[in-house]
């Protein structure tokens, strides 16, 4: 089983990101569960969302406490709640910012740690700062829970119109900015 623990502000759609990628899974064939948890609902207050990916039935109800990968739709709140919390050794996270895993004091984690300038990427093709959907394509390049092209169906599902292929196309950007990232670390390491 494949779990994510999605961390956001109340506004930022980390719950509709954890829905979106049960969707995409589903689309694929597999079994998927998505889930919120609130704590003061606020617009701004600290989010988690949780999502388990199986290939079989999901009996397990509880919040995801040990997630192969995390998701950081503000990268404020590295330091205000305790985002890392439980990660698998060699789980993988993904941050929403410019800046680079070492800029955000994330370098001495030992899985992959990638950034994404997803609020740049949104108000780029959608015109509103709405990260979910682009950390989502990134998610995808980083962890291959679901295809790229699941996601983008299951974005364009949810909204359909300008909006959803706007988002669509956001996600792509961020996979194709996440495989780069990849194969640039990929070749340091070879050399």
């Amino acid at each position: 089983m494949f779990q994510v623990r999605i961390h956001g502000r109340g506004g930022q759609g980390a719950v509709t990101a954890a829905e979106l990628l049960s969707v995409a899974a589903f689309v694929e064939g597999r079994h998927a569960q998505a889930f919120p948890s609130f704590g003061s609902e606020r617009t701004g207050a600290p989010v988690m969302a949780f999502c388990r990916i199986d290939d079989g039935p999901i009996r397990v109800r509880e919040p995801v406490t040990r997630p192969d990968a995390l998701v950081v739709q503000d990268a404020t709140l590295l330091h205000q709640v305790t985002v890392l919390e439980g990660l698998r050794p060699g789980g993988s996270v993904l941050v929403n910012s410019p800046r680079g895993a070492d800029d955000l004091g994330l370098d001495t984690l030992t899985g992959l740690v990638v950034t994404v300038p997803a609020t740049a990427l949104a108000l780029q093709y959608v015109g509103r700062p709405v990260p979910g959907a682009v950390l989502l394509g990134g998610l995808a390049a980083l962890t291959r829970c679901v295809t790229i092209d699941s996601l983008a169906a299951a974005v364009q599902d949810r909204f359909p119109g300008p909006l959803g292929a706007a988002n669509a196309d956001a996600a792509r950007e961020a996979y194709e900015h996440v495989e780069i990232l990849l194969e640039e670390r990929a070749h340091a390491e070879a050399d």
